[in-house]
């Protein structure tokens, strides 16, 4: 069996107990959970599907001292080639409840792309729609409020998730359980409350408008058109989205361009051709790898054109 340093033992046999048997997987490799496809092994891996699973999973962790990450979609993340010792949460509660005067309520686990547009959108519901082709669940959109250049043509608006928010249940780092209003997360560029406190989002309700499909459609296909000419097929080219934060007035992409490093591998990593705030695994990458590839960014960016690059991506784990 393998050495668990992130757990002692009496936490670990007593998380195996409280845990549903069979359930609870150990030394689970982390690449195939995330879309970058890099990562090292998680000393313990549990999957809730309900929100009743998800609470319970969170309040053993705590409870035990023993260290967890709740996983996602796996997206904007660098998980390290040492895995993750403690507990990964990969949420699974998915379920989507259609209420009246357009409301629409989703689990955090929900996919935002592959569930709740499909659903929202064969129902003549917009506002999720600008957001299709990216790879993110409920949760995680709440998380770093998710955004998208929309809509077509001009693409001079910055959409964000939290203008189709109306409310959250969540659970906070105490323990409770309770609805949360828009204002509660206080959104930002990349920013919510959760990056500071922890809170778990359990579920989200949106408030969406009535649409005609046709025209959510359209509007869908123009967007991903837009990505697909500008970010890596994710099934060719795994990657984490956008690596580095963006800078009032200046792109992180343009001043890595103007660098010369766009196009530039390390082992097998590369900043992608065209969109250089993009690293994408060649195949085989390591977490090593893109760490060399964003301290040379951050190097050369500061050296020559006097620019502070920022990881946006999250960095877990061992490295």
């Amino acid at each position: 069996m393998m050495v668990r340093s992130g757990i002692p033992e009496l936490a670990r046999k007593s998380l195996e107990a409280q845990l549903p048997a069979g359930r609870l997987m150990s030394d689970i490799p982390l690449a195939p959970f995330t879309t970058f496809r890099i990562g090292g092994p998680a000393d313990y891996l549990f999957e809730p599907e309900t929100e009743e699973e998800l609470t319970s999973a969170l309040r053993i962790a705590r409870e035990l001292e023993i260290p967890y990450f709740l996983l996602g979609s796996g997206a904007n993340i660098l998980i390290g080639d040492g895995g993750f010792r403690g507990l990964v949460i990969r949420n699974r509660f998915s379920a989507i409840d259609f209420l009246e005067d357009g409301k629409v309520r989703a689990g955090a686990g929900t996919m935002i792309f592959h569930d709740l547009i499909q659903a929202t959108v064969s129902r003549g519901l917009g506002g999720l729609h600008h957001f299709v082709g990216i790879p993110s669940t409920v949760g995680g959109a709440i998380w770093q409020n998710l955004h998208f250049l929309s809509p077509p043509p001009e693409r001079e608006r910055t959409v964000f998730i939290e203008e189709v928010v109306e409310s959250a249940r969540i659970m906070t780092g105490e323990g409770d359980v309770r609805e949360v209003p828009r204002e509660y997360f206080r959104f930002g560029y990349d920013y919510s409350i959760l990056h500071d406190q922890p809170d778990t989002v359990l579920s989200v309700t949106f408030q969406l408008t009535p649409t005609p499909e046709e025209e959510l459609r359209v509007t869908i296909r123009e967007n991903l058109q837009w990505r697909d000419d500008r970010h890596p097929d994710l099934w060719l080219y795994p990657s984490a989205g956008s690596i580095f934060r963006k800078i009032k007035d200046v792109g992180a992409g343009r001043l890595i361009d103007e660098c010369g490093l766009k196009g530039h591998v390390l082992g097998n990593a590369r900043f992608f051709p065209k969109h250089a705030n993009i690293i994408v695994n060649l195949g085989g990458a390591s977490a090593r790898d893109v760490r060399d590839l964003i301290d040379l960014a951050r190097n050369t960016v500061q050296q020559r054109l006097g620019y502070e690059l920022t990881p946006e991506i999250g960095l877990i784990g061992e490295f």
